[in-house]
C-alpha cells in the first residue's frame, strides 16, 4: 500500500493552490477580523469545476472520489485559508452523498446541478441543542401532510447555514420509541431555507 499522490492526484493539487494563490494573508486575515463567508473563493472554485469533485458526471460533477476531494480540501486549508476556506466548501462536496447516493437521477440533477455550478450553497442539518453526539435520539419530527411534510424541531450549530439557499434536513418520521433499531425512521430532506415546509419528496 503506499500513500504517494498519483500524478492526476498531484494534479489536482496544484490546480487549487494556483486558485488558492489568489488569495493571500491579507485576505484571510480580514476574513478572521471580520468574519464574512468567502463568496470570491466559493465562486472562483465553481468556475473550475471543482465543487462537483466528488459527484456523478451525469450532473456536471467530476465523477471522483472522496480521496481527491480531500486531497482539494487539504490543499485550500494549506494555502492560508485554513479551516474558514476549508468549511466554506465543505458541506457542498461531501454534505450532499447521500443525495449522490440515494437520490433518484431527478433529484440529483435537480439538488446537485446549481451546486456545482456555484449558483446555490446548501448546509446539512442534524446537530440539536438537546441531543448531544447520538444523533438517533434527534427530536426534530416530520409528519406527512398530503403531499408535503411538516416538521417541527430544532437545529444548531449548522455549518455555512447563515449563508445556504437549501438545507438538507435529517429528521424522523418515526418516533424512536415505535422503532425495532435506533436507526430506523430517520429521513432526509431536502428544502429551501424560506419556507415553512418541505416541498420535496423523502430521499429513499
Amino acid at each position: 500500500m503506499t500513500f504517494r499522490l498519483t500524478a492526476d492526484q498531484r494534479g489536482i493539487r496544484d490546480q487549487i493552490l494556483r486558485i488558492c494563490a489568489t488569495f493571500d494573508d491579507d485576505y484571510w486575515l480580514d476574513r478572521d477580523r471580520n468574519g464574512g463567508f468567502p463568496h470570491d473563493l466559493h465562486r472562483a472554485m465553481a468556475e473550475g469545476g471543482w465543487l462537483g469533485i466528488a459527484m456523478p458526471e451525469a450532473v456536471g460533477g467530476a465523477g471522483l472520489g472522496i480521496t481527491e476531494a480531500t486531497i482539494l480540501m487539504q490543499a485550500i486549508a494549506e494555502s492560508g485559508a485554513g479551516a474558514s476556506g476549508a468549511s466554506a466548501i465543505h458541506m457542498n462536496i461531501f454534505g450532499l452523498n447521500p443525495v449522490v447516493k440515494f437520490g433518484t437521477d431527478e433529484q440529483r440533477a435537480r439538488m446537485l446541478g446549481p451546486l456545482i455550478a456555484g449558483d446555490e450553497k446548501a448546509c446539512f442539518a442534524v446537530t440539536e441543542p438537546t441531543t448531544g453526539l447520538d444523533t438517533t435520539r434527534l427530536k426534530t419530527m416530520a409528519a406527512r401532510q398530503g403531499e408535503r411534510y411538516v416538521v417541527h424541531g430544532q437545529k444548531v450549530w449548522i455549518s455555512t447555514a447563515q449563508v445556504a439557499d437549501k438545507m438538507l434536513l435529517l429528521a424522523r418520521t418515526t418516533r424512536r420509541e415505535d422503532v425495532s433499531s435506533p436507526t430506523e425512521g430517520l429521513s432526509v430532506f431536502y428544502t429551501d431555507l424560506d419556507r415553512n415546509f418541505v416541498d420535496v419528496r423523502e430521499i429513499e
